[in-house]
């Protein structure tokens, strides 16, 4: 999708928004073609796998490539559409619109059309403005979300299609997905990022007791996200093919040395970006999930799984 990428990220806010409602009008003819050659697995009729799936509207089953492709562009059409009002910095923008640009050319095999980046500006409908704003806050919560499941989702097989290529000692195949997995991993603190961007207060007045008892049976927790954990899975097997240190890894293929330390250092900063964000949002309060012989409050408890 060339349209993600010609979003001004950086530029006034006028204009950043006609080329997002642009990205968004596209997705939404893409979901158009996808949902004429098979139609959308109902989720809601899908067992959840866990009270996090159940909340964030996530589900897990077996699906065609081509339900898989409506399916992920459905997740990017919501978050375009989202974006269009979400105050998100410029920089956040642009990763998670890189996020999306690869899981839709990941999913539905698509390489981008030269033409389209001289099509004149179509007219785009501007977003209904029916919702108020508390319903605004909550969906965006949840679409943020689902947009970090998408890439934890892509993130996890394009790092273990790299693990296998390595093993096979197809380097440049791996040094590919690697690259792509790297565009996810700088995505998750964006799409996280772009869940949050609603007032502190109103997550702590409205969301979040929303996801602890009694109003669910044990604590929301970010141990429960099963994309998250099939990325991690898939980043301790690439250590395991790819277990030398920068150095020695850089002296026989310096390309795979800073690929992988690109990927690397991506997660790193998701890390970081978690304790800073959940600063923004609860302070110093103790986490939902948090056990009592844990850490003091969320942000000394994330930064011990960021160390």
């Amino acid at each position: 999708m060339r349209v993600l990428e010609r979003v001004p990220t950086h530029a006034r806010a006028v204009e950043r928004t006609f080329a997002v409602r642009r990205a968004a009008s596209t997705a939404s003819e893409l979901v158009a073609v996808l949902s004429d050659q098979a139609p959308a697995v109902v989720g809601e009729e899908l067992p959840a796998e866990s009270i996090s799936q159940s909340f964030f509207r996530v589900r897990e089953g077996e699906l065609s490539d081509q339900q898989a492709a409506l399916h992920g562009v459905l997740v990017v059409h919501r978050a375009l559409e989202d974006l269009c009002e979400a105050p998100l910095s410029g920089g956040d923008l642009a990763l998670e619109l890189a996020g999306m640009r690869q899981a839709v050319v990941d999913l539905t095999g698509a390489t981008p059309r030269p033409d389209l980046a001289s099509a004149p500006p179509e007219n785009v409908p501007e977003p209904g403005t029916g919702a108020s704003l508390k319903d605004v806050w909550h969906a965006r919560w949840l679409i943020g979300h689902q947009a970090h499941v998408l890439f934890n989702v892509c993130a996890a097989v394009a790092v273990a299609d790299a693990a296998g290529h390595v093993r096979h000692g197809n380097n440049d195949a791996a040094l590919a997905r690697l690259a792509d997995a790297t565009v996810y991993v700088r995505g998750f603190p964006a799409a996280m990022t772009h869940a949050s961007t609603i007032p502190a207060d109103y997550y702590m007045a409205a969301i979040r007791q929303t996801m602890a008892p009694p109003s669910v049976e044990v604590p929301l927790s970010g141990r429960q996200h099963r994309g998250y954990k099939l990325f991690r899975a898939a980043m301790k097997d690439l250590l395991s093919v790819l277990p030398d240190s920068y150095e020695h890894l850089a002296a026989r293929s310096p390309e795979l040395a800073e690929a992988r330390g690109a990927l690397l250092e991506a997660d790193i900063i998701d890390g970081e970006r978690h304790v800073t964000l959940a600063y923004s949002m609860v302070h110093l309060h103790r986490s939902i999930a948090q056990k009592p012989e844990g850490p003091d409050n969320a942000v000394a408890e994330l930064r011990l799984m960021r160390h």
